[in-house]
C-alpha cells in the first residue's frame, strides 16, 4: 500500500487476528511506559541512599520523566499523524531504550534526572501514538470499546504493578535494575512493531506549533517546580510570587497563541465538548490519586514501618489485582451501558480507599492497609476505559491522535502533581511523624474519588 493511499483514504481493513495482534503489541509498549512511571517509586529510598539525595531531589527523578512526557505528548501525536504512527512509535522506543541505559549507569542524581527527562521524550512518542494505532485498527465502535478496555487494563496493570516489579528487582539486583529491566522489553517491542504493526497517518498533515509547544512546556515545568520547591522556598516568598506571575502570564500567552493559529498544538475547540472536558479532568484526578497513594505508601512503609522494598512492592499487589481484574470489566460495561456506571464505581471505590487510610498510624493493621490498596486499585481499574472512551468517542480517526494526546497529557500532569503534592507533605518529616504527615494526602485521594462521581453525572448515558 502506498503512502499516498494512506494519506488520501482510510487503510484497508485488517483481519480480526491482525487487529488484536496490533493491540497486543501496542499494549506491550504501553506496559513499558506505565511501569516506568511507577517502578521507580518503590526504589526512591534506595536511590536516595545510593546517590545521597533528599526527598525533593528524588521527586525530580519521577517528575522529570512525567513533565517532559506530558509537555511533548501532543506534538508527538501530531508528528505521528503527519509522518506515520509506526515510524514515530519506533523512534520513541529507541530513545526510551537508550535513555534507560543511561539511567542504569547514572553516577549522580543530576545525570539520573537528565536521563529520566530523555526517557520522557521517548515515552511521549509511545503513549498517544499507541492509542491512535489501536483506534485506527479498530473501526467498529463496539470492538474499539473492548480494545480500549484491554488497552486500559494493560496500562492500569503496568501502573499498579510497577512497585511490585521494582521491589523484586531491587531486592535481587539493586535499584539500577529497575532501568536495566526496560532494555530487553524495548528490543522485543521493536521487533514486534516491525513485524505486525501497519503504518498509518492522519487524513490531513498538521503543521508544527513550536511557539505553543514551548509555552506549554514552560507552563508545566513552572507549575510542577512550584509544587515541589514551594515548601522549601516558602509559598509567599518573592521567588514563589514571581513563579506564580510567570505561570499565569505563560498560560495566558499559550491560550492566546493557540486561539490565533490555524493549526494549533492543542485544539482548544475540543474543550467545547463537555464529555471531553470531564474526561480530561477525570483522568487528571485518577492519576493524582494513584501516584499520591504510591509515593505516600512507599515512604510510610519503608521509613515509618521499616519494610524492605520487596515487602513494600508486594503490599501493592492488591492494587495491581484490583486494576487488572476491573479494567477489562470496565471496558465491557462501557460497550454495553456507556461510561456512567463504571465511573460511578471508580469514584466510589477510590473515595472509600482514601478514607480507609485517613486515620493511618504507626501501628495500623496490615489488613486495613491492603484493603485500602485493593479499593483504590479497583477504582483505578474502573476509571480508565470510560475516561479514554469518552475522550476519543465521537471523534473522527484523524483527530484521535491529538485527542488521545491531550488525555494522556492530563494523566501525566496528574502523575506529576500527585508526586509533587505528596512529596511536599512528607518532605523533612521524621519517620515517627510520617503517618500524621500523610493524612492530608489521603483526604486528597478521597476528594479525587468524589470528583469522579461528578464526572459520572456529566457523562452521557449510552443511547
Amino acid at each position: 500500500m502506498s503512502t499516498q493511499s494512506l494519506t488520501a483514504a482510510p487503510p484497508a481493513p485488517l483481519s480480526s487476528r491482525r487487529r488484536w495482534t496490533v493491540l497486543a503489541v501496542c499494549a506491550l509498549s504501553m506496559f513499558l511506559v506505565g511501569v516506568d512511571a511507577t517502578i521507580v517509586n518503590v526504589g526512591l529510598p534506595e536511590i536516595g541512599r545510593g546517590l545521597d539525595a533528599g526527598t525533593r531531589g528524588l521527586e525530580w527523578v519521577v517528575d522529570a520523566y512525567t513533565v517532559v512526557m506530558a509537555s511533548l505528548l501532543i506534538v508527538s501525536g501530531a508528528l505521528a499523524d503527519r509522518f506515520g504512527r509506526r515510524r514515530v512509535f519506533r523512534v520513541g522506543l529507541l530513545v526510551f531504550g537508550l535513555a534507560s541505559l543511561v539511567c542504569a549507569l547514572a553516577p549522580s542524581l543530576g545525570v539520573l534526572v537528565a536521563a529520566r527527562a530523555v526517557q520522557g521524550i521517548g515515552a511521549s512518542m509511545l503513549s498517544p501514538v499507541a492509542l491512535a494505532i489501536v483506534v485506527s485498527a479498530m473501526p467498529d465502535p463496539r470492538e474499539r470499546a473492548r480494545a480500549i478496555g484491554v488497552w486500559a487494563s494493560v496500562f492500569g496493570l503496568s501502573m499498579a504493578a510497577g512497585p511490585v516489579t521494582g521491589g523484586a528487582l531491587i531486592a535481587a539486583f539493586g535499584w539500577r535494575a529497575v532501568f536495566w529491566f526496560n532494555v530487553p522489553v524495548v528490543v522485543l517491542a521493536l521487533v514486534l512493531v516491525a513485524l505486525f504493526v501497519p503504518e498509518s497517518r492522519g487524513e490531513r498533515a498538521r503543521r508544527l506549533d513550536l511557539p505553543g509547544q514551548l509555552l506549554l512546556t514552560v507552563v508545566l515545568c513552572l507549575t510542577v517546580g512550584l509544587l515541589i520547591e514551594g515548601p522549601r522556598i516558602g509559598w509567599t516568598s518573592p521567588a514563589a510570587l514571581t513563579g506564580y506571575a510567570l505561570t499565569a502570564a505563560t498560560t495566558a500567552g499559550f491560550v492566546r497563541v493557540e486561539l490565533r493559529r490555524e493549526e494549533p498544538l492543542m485544539d482548544l475547540g475540543l474543550f467545547r465538548r463537555p464529555p471531553f472536558v470531564t474526561a480530561v479532568l477525570g483522568a487528571t484526578a485518577v492519576f493524582v490519586a494513584l501516584n499520591m497513594t504510591l509515593l505516600l505508601s512507599t515512604l510510610y512503609l519503608q521509613q515509618a514501618r521499616g519494610w524492605t522494598p520487596l515487602a513494600t512492592g508486594a503490599a501493592t499487589l492488591p492494587m495491581a489485582l484490583g486494576a487488572t481484574l476491573c479494567a477489562p470489566w470496565s471496558g465491557v460495561l462501557v460497550g454495553r451501558v456507556g461510561p456512567r456506571r463504571p465511573l460511578l464505581l471508580a469514584g466510589g471505590f477510590t473515595t472509600a480507599g482514601g478514607l480507609f487510610l485517613v486515620g493511618l498510624g504507626g501501628d495500623t493493621s496490615v489488613a486495613r492497609i491492603l484493603l485500602a490498596f485493593l479499593l483504590i486499585g479497583i477504582g483505578f481499574g474502573f476509571a480508565n476505559a470510560p475516561l479514554t472512551n469518552t475522550a476519543v468517542g465521537g471523534l473522527p480517526p484523524s483527530r484521535a491522535g491529538v485527542a488521545g494526546a491531550i488525555t494522556s497529557t492530563s494523566r501525566q500532569v496528574g502523575v506529576a502533581v500527585g508526586i509533587a503534592v505528596a512529596g511536599g507533605l512528607v518532605a523533612g518529616a521524621a519517620p515517627a511523624a510520617l503517618p500524621a504527615a500523610t493524612r492530608p494526602g489521603w483526604l486528597v485521594v478521597s476528594a479525587c474519588g468524589l470528583f469522579l462521581l461528578v464526572v459520572a453525572r456529566a457523562a452521557r448515558p449510552k443511547a
